[in-house]
């Protein structure tokens, strides 16, 4: 018997009237994608208020790597919240907060410091503020296609304008956009880094004087963006042209960092030692922390409390961090997403020949991406297709998440702990609805209670 028991229609009555409840005093903008109300969860699955237990493909956007509850995590949680919850460390320190910068210096690479922040676009800032102390320089470059938050300095860096930037300007200066290589759905295919290097290059003559650039911010693997890879060459040729320049290299590791992609960071598949790593999502499993893991020159540049703020580093988040690296490590879970992500992979390869809407499966270890098209040729972006298979899913009981620049990309972050049975039945579910999605399989038929 599987994992996945759905008793009710989703949303069921209760998750439909804690909805409602919901609209009268959440918001409109935190509009809900899932209309099942979480109550329990465990490692990859979740069961919400109806009694209805599914799978979670989506993994908390990316922070349940180690999957929902993890007993080590939970009592690291209990543990520190007991002994206390919080203060500032940089007017009590703690021991928690010194051993996960030692854990991650070890991980990233040794001549690198730490400063632990709440959320990843803070890291993100923060990295920003590192470089620009260190280089004395005002302009940053970012790329096509990036996403990297939603405060105003990152909502500057962040490609999209819908919906993350229609109606917030103005927004920050002397940021400066280049082109991402996307090989996909480039002319030039396996060409476009070197096209995107020469752009760059470029630029420095005609958009920006390179001297006044403190810093170029990337993702290794883009996220938001639609989980696009880019070709061997364009990261490590990244560095050497900001080497060049002086200019710091910032590797937004956010979503790609903590073994998703079968390393610790993304970074490493390209040979990219970027000066400065942010890091978020998985390694809090789900608790507000992030960090900037940077060269010591870099991090030790700002004046005395420059940096800091009263959450950050909560000694609670810090204390799960260091229960999310042990439990990566002990458990094999950076070997364990190659596995994942080759098992992904083969199931979406078998469709494709059924599923004309498939116009590229990528992504590296189990960060996968699947990209739907109206036509293989013309490769229209099929968004509808995604929007459909995402609702056939969750009514069968696994839930799902897109991506991409044109919203026609699933993405794939599922908790790398799932076992090899739990995956199986989530892709089998993920087939089935794929070809109900073309119309070629009769709608599910409805779960009665108690079965």
């Amino acid at each position: 018997m599987g994992i996945i028991d759905v008793v009710t229609e989703i949303p069921g009555p209760r998750s439909r009237e804690l909805l409602a409840r919901k609209e009268q005093v959440v918001c409109d903008p935190l509009d809900i994608h899932v209309p099942a109300v979480i109550d329990t969860a465990r490692g990859a699955s979740f069961t919400d208020v109806d009694g209805n237990t599914m799978l979670d493909l989506s993994g908390g956007l990316g922070c349940q790597l180690v999957g929902y509850s993890h007993p080590k995590v939970v009592e690291a949680v209990q543990r520190q919240a007991g002994r206390f919850s919080h203060t500032d460390f940089s007017v009590i320190p703690y021991e928690p907060y010194v051993e996960l910068a030692e854990r991650l210096v070890a991980r990233v690479g040794e001549g690198r410091k730490v400063a632990l922040f709440n959320a990843g676009a803070e890291a993100v800032e923060n990295a920003v503020k590192f470089a620009k102390a260190y280089t004395g320089r005002p302009a940053l470059i970012c790329f096509e296609g990036g996403f990297h938050g939603r405060t105003l300095l990152t909502m500057s860096l962040t490609s999209r304008h819908t919906p993350y930037k229609t109606g917030f300007g103005p927004f920050a200066p002397e940021v400066y956009r280049f082109p991402y290589p996307y090989p996909y759905r480039s002319p030039d295919g396996e060409d476009a880094g070197r096209r995107a290097l020469e752009a760059l290059e470029r630029g420095f003559t005609t958009v920006v004087d390179p001297g006044t650039v403190a810093a170029a911010i990337v993702e290794p693997i883009q996220g938001e963006g639609g989980f696009v890879v880019p070709t061997p060459e364009f990261l490590s040729g990244l560095a050497k042209i900001c080497a060049r320049h002086g200019i710091v290299t910032i590797a937004d590791e956010i979503q790609t960092g903590c073994g998703r992609t079968g390393r610790f960071l993304a970074s490493e598949h390209f040979d990219f030692d970027a000066d400065v790593v942010v890091l978020a999502k998985a390694l809090g499993a789900g608790y507000p922390l992030s960090a900037v893991v940077g060269r010591r020159d870099i991090m030790d540049a700002p004046g005395p409390s420059a940096i800091g703020g009263t959450y950050v580093g909560n000694p609670v988040a810090c204390a799960a961090a260091n229960a999310v690296l042990q439990v990566i490590e002990e458990e094999g879970l950076v070997e364990r997403a190659e596995i994942v992500g080759k098992t992904i992979r083969s199931r979406w390869d078998d469709l494709s020949d059924e599923v004309e809407e498939i116009g590229e499966i990528r992504g590296l270890g189990a960060m996968i991406g699947v990209e739907f098209v109206r036509d293989r040729e013309t490769k229209e972006p099929n968004g509808e297709y995604l929007s459909a298979f995402m609702r056939e899913a969750m009514r069968r009981g696994v839930v799902t998440v897109s991506c991409g620049t044109f919203h026609n990309v699933l993405r794939h972050l599922v908790p790398l702990v799932i076992s090899d049975a739990e995956l199986e039945e989530a892709l089998d579910v993920v087939a089935d609805a794929a070809l109900a999605s073309r119309g070629k399989q009769a709608p599910v038929e409805e779960s009665s209670e108690g079965d």
